[in-house]
């Protein structure tokens, strides 16, 4: 058995255009926008989903939306979605990238949340 749950909502923009999506997306929002000293791709929307992430990620492909799932074990959700359907695009670093029927991206990660909002929500797997 495994957990998982939604983590995040990314808005992927081509990254010429990152930082005038953010100031939209923030203000449009009422978030605050604050770059990732750590992942420079990254521009977290604060306060603009409770309970989730939301963010303005930096890509060199076409403007998109993508959810991050997080899960105490990859292999098993990664495993879980393709059974739903999914279809395995590629693997960065740590996380499995999937693409849903519909056309979507979904990224599978292992827990980045405070542990104790992850066992508070995620679902539990077979």
């Amino acid at each position: 058995m495994h957990r998982s749950r939604l983590y995040a909502i990314l808005i992927d923009t081509p990254e010429a255009e990152a930082a005038e999506a953010a100031a939209f997306w923030s203000a449009a929002l009422g978030a605050t926008a604050r770059p990732d000293p750590g992942e420079p791709q990254y521009i977290s929307l604060h306060g603009a989903l409770p309970g989730l992430v939301a963010a303005v990620q930096a890509v060199d492909d076409a403007p998109r939306y993508h959810l991050d799932i997080e899960t105490d074990d990859v292999e098993a959700e990664t495993a879980r979605l393709i059974g739903l359907g999914a279809t395995e695009v590629s693997q960065w670093r740590e996380c499995h990238v999937l693409r849903a029927p519909g056309g979507h991206l979904v990224c599978v990660l292992p827990v980045e949340s405070d542990p104790e909002l992850f066992a508070a929500e995620a679902d539990t797997w077979p």
